[in-house]
């Protein structure tokens, strides 16, 4: 990557752990290789000594060039900007996190969308909330769809059985949740729904996977007072056995309350298995008409969707087909290329 490059990337997410966020930038910046220049600190650096990095350190060695911020961060000061935003949740829900947290965004997010030559959101849903909630001009922001990766495909059962007995899951049937311990994923009601489910269809499993509480110190406490029977966790699941788990579930259920896109559903939908998720946000957008849409804050709802769905096998047929053709339109290749038309056109103006 030459220096006179006319992109530099905030590349903050090369040194952090890979969730969401910065799964799409590395996705993202993987692809544009040789058109772009990253710029990185020399070690992963959290919480405000990340900040300080980002907000001191990073525009004068970014000057001279566009700075592309791909995760909901960046430095106030530099104009030269494009960020991807991928939700304004501390914004609209600050009681799902630390009073700490978010204070910092509810000053950060509506300073960067101001002081930012452009905004790439990864939803419609998150470009009309931006727009709203920061009164910017339409023209400013503009959506480029997150991708599925390429892994995401139906895989076969071989592999499936691989994956289960490496986990050590039971040969029932199973929904599967994959999300993290935070307020916003709605595990509580999931879990109440459960019980509900299992009266009915006492065979069927639910299977919970990549639960950690994302850091105690960023989100409001979750509490779970009771786990009623057919649950289990399979604790961290490595990336590579993800396809494998989704294809072999028989539902995947997401009653998220809030999203800026939403992977999970995606992923799922390209490994050919019937999602069940909410209304609203981004996931009725990311799902279109392929899923089954609840109302996540109603336990009755999710529950009749998991027993509608565990309880038809010509439904979960429809489903599947439904979902993989809805998955063709989350593309990384397709997501990088628009994402350089944004920056290229960007760098011309300064």
């Amino acid at each position: 990557m030459a220096d006179s490059s006319p992109v530099t990337v905030n590349a903050r997410f090369q040194v952090q752990q890979k969730t969401g966020m910065q799964r799409y930038a590395y996705e993202i910046a993987s692809r544009l290789n040789g058109k772009i220049r990253e710029i990185r600190p020399e070690r992963a650096l959290k919480g405000a000594a990340g900040h300080l990095w980002e907000q001191c350190y990073l525009p004068s060695l970014s000057a001279g060039s566009l700075l592309w911020s791909p995760n909901n961060t960046g430095p106030v000061i530099t104009r030269h900007q494009v960020c991807t935003i991928h939700d304004i949740i501390p914004i609209d829900h600050p009681e799902w996190f630390s009073k700490s947290f978010a204070a910092w965004y509810k000053w950060l997010l509506p300073a960067l969308a101001h002081s930012a030559q452009h905004l790439i959101a990864v939803s419609e849903f998150t470009r009309s909330r931006v727009i709203e909630a920061f009164g910017l001009k339409p023209e400013k922001v503009s959506v480029v769809l997150n991708g599925v990766g390429t892994e995401f495909t139906p895989r076969p059962d071989e592999e499936i059985d691989r994956v289960k007995t490496r986990l050590g899951l039971p040969a029932k049937s199973y929904a599967l949740y994959v999300g993290s311990l935070e307020p916003r994923k709605n595990l509580p009601r999931l879990l109440s729904a459960w019980a509900l489910v299992q009266r009915k269809c006492p065979d069927i499993q639910l299977v919970i996977t990549g639960l950690n509480k994302g850091g105690s110190k960023v989100f409001s406490a979750v509490p779970i007072a009771k786990i009623p029977s057919g649950v289990f966790f399979t604790g961290y699941v490595e990336d590579a056995d993800l396809p494998a788990l989704y294809s072999g579930a028989a539902i995947f259920v997401y009653p998220s309350l809030y999203e800026g896109f939403g992977l999970p559903p995606a992923e799922a939908m390209a490994c050919g298995t019937p999602v069940i998720t909410s209304k609203g946000t981004s996931l009725s957008e990311v799902v279109g008409t392929a899923a089954l849409l609840v109302d996540p804050q109603n336990t009755e709802s999710i529950a009749d969707a998991i027993i509608r769905v565990a309880s038809s096998e010509s439904l979960r047929a429809e489903m599947r087909r439904a979902g993989l053709a809805q998955a063709q339109r989350f593309n990384w290749n397709d997501a990088a290329a628009q994402t350089w038309l944004i920056l290229s056109r960007e760098a011309e103006h300064s």
